[in-house]
């Protein structure tokens, strides 16, 4: 079930928080800045995953604190050039492979909720009305509580 949230997708109670970053993203604004000063760990971890795999649009990578915490950073966007300079931009059909691999992720690992905020909407450009029904079609009918942050309100964890 996909419940709409107003508040900051960093105090959700979720057991994991996904987001759309690019491959070899450097982290460097909207909600990754923030993931990448909360937890500089998985920047490290996901730079030196980068380094090794050079992962595509469309895919995923999980990482796990040891605090317990739970991101996935999906592959929505497309990379720099040369890992130099701003990611592209975000494509329909890479959100689309990116959120089937979210559900197969989340399945397998059994995850009890899930958080993400209005995926590929803000650095990676892509209008909300084309994210929706993606993220409606692959996350729906879960039997768990999906909750997507569209509006952010700092410092406010949200209801559903």
């Amino acid at each position: 079930m996909i419940s709409e949230i107003t508040g900051d997708i960093l105090l959700s109670t979720a057991a994991a928080i996904a987001h759309g970053v690019a491959p070899r993203d450097h982290f460097d604004s909207g909600l990754a800045l923030s993931l990448r000063e909360h937890w500089p760990a998985m920047y490290k971890d996901f730079r030196h995953y980068c380094q090794h795999h050079h992962p595509e649009p469309g895919g995923l990578w999980a990482w796990g604190g040891t605090d317990g915490t739970r991101l996935i950073a999906l592959f929505t966007q497309d990379p720099a050039p040369h890992d130099h300079g701003h990611p592209g931009r975000a494509r329909v059909e890479s959100v689309n492979h990116a959120l089937r691999e979210l559900r197969r992720h989340v399945q397998a690992e059994r995850y009890p909720s899930l958080a993400l905020p209005r995926l590929a909407t803000g650095v990676g450009g892509l209008e909300w009305s084309q994210v929706l029904p993606l993220l409606e079609h692959h996350l729906g009918d879960l039997e768990l509580p999906v909750y997507v942050y569209t509006t952010y309100r700092a410092g406010i964890a949200g209801e559903p």
